[in-house]
């Protein structure tokens, strides 16, 4: 090698650690978005739970020939699926109503769970906050369609 290639004029020129620094520069930015995904990606896998939940106790409910009883049909069919959701702790998966509307003869059904000791939601602070408490509902007409 000669004593000019080690001058600044070429030191400029030389392309050697060019991917160094782009992988500097690019690589929080990549993996800002990447635990952002995952992180919003676990918590609408974790609401759509919620909301399966909410609609099979719903469902479950029909059954029922009075207010009591389509709650607790609503109550134990919460208490006997929750667990098949592998995200979802049933612990923290509260019945808030489950009651029929008089004037519209519909049975709803709302669920609320605190989401506040999700790992996956501490990801990365450089995405918007996700709220902990996931409330969602769900309901069925009875009878006369």
């Amino acid at each position: 090698m000669s004593a000019e290639r080690t001058t600044g004029p070429s030191l400029l020129r030389c392309r050697r650690a060019a991917s160094a620094v782009e992988f500097a520069i690019i690589a929080p930015v990549f993996l800002a978005m990447l635990f952002g995904i995952i992180s919003f990606g676990a918590y609408l896998a974790l609401v759509h739970d919620v909301q399966q939940i909410a609609a099979e106790a719903a469902r479950a409910s029909v059954a029922g020939l009075s207010d009591g009883e389509r709650a607790a049909l609503a109550r134990d069919n919460i208490a006997a699926n929750a667990a098949a959701y592998p995200i979802l702790e049933p612990a923290r998966l509260t019945l808030v109503s489950a009651a029929t509307d008089p004037a519209t003869n519909v049975f709803a059904v709302t669920l609320s769970y605190d989401a506040s000791n999700m790992i996956l939601l501490d990801l990365t602070r450089l995405v918007p906050v996700l709220p902990a408490k996931i409330v969602r509902a769900a309901s069925i007409k009875r009878g006369g369609f």
